[in-house]
């Protein structure tokens, strides 16, 4: 089972979970990435922005290179998009695999991947009224591109699948 998403409203982590399905999984593994306040407290909400048809093509791309790369028994993805206010849920990631440490890294992997390769622009909205789009980091840059090795295959810390 596989299956992507970008949509406005939130998700329930548990129904989408479920739909990975348990057949041939020895384990599943998820993320679930939140919207953060700043350490300043002026986060008022972040506005998400895509362009629809695009965005889709680029997730089941990087869902088809995970099922490629990994022994999957299923990949979940959906991204949310509009305006979202501090700790709303805005992206969830799960992988299924006979053994966990694939589900693992291909858990990691497309969420390293999702950071630097899909087509979402952020805006931040701050509490005293201006708004400053979100520049890429340097760091989400080199987590993505510390996946081109096949050694990477791996999670990190571990030495056996």
């Amino acid at each position: 089972m596989r299956f992507i998403a970008v949509q406005e409203q939130d998700f329930d982590a548990g129904a989408l979970l479920a739909r990975l399905g348990r057949t041939g999984a020895g384990g599943i593994a998820s993320f679930i990435g939140t919207v953060r306040q700043t350490p300043e407290g002026t986060l008022k909400a972040l506005r998400l922005e895509h362009y629809p048809g695009m965005t889709e093509k680029a997730l089941n791309m990087l869902v088809d290179e995970a099922m490629a790369r990994w022994r999957l028994t299923g990949c979940g993805l959906v991204h949310r998009v509009g305006r979202l206010a501090p700790g709303d849920n805005i992206v969830f990631v799960a992988t299924a695999s006979a053994h966990r440490a694939e589900a693992l890294a291909a858990t990691a992997y497309l969420i390293d991947q999702l950071k630097t390769r899909a087509p979402f622009w952020k805006a931040e909205e701050s509490v005293t009224g201006g708004t400053c789009w979100v520049e890429a980091r340097l760091s989400d840059g080199a987590a993505a591109a510390s996946w081109a090795s096949p050694a990477q295959n791996l999670p990190r810390g571990t030495g056996r699948l």
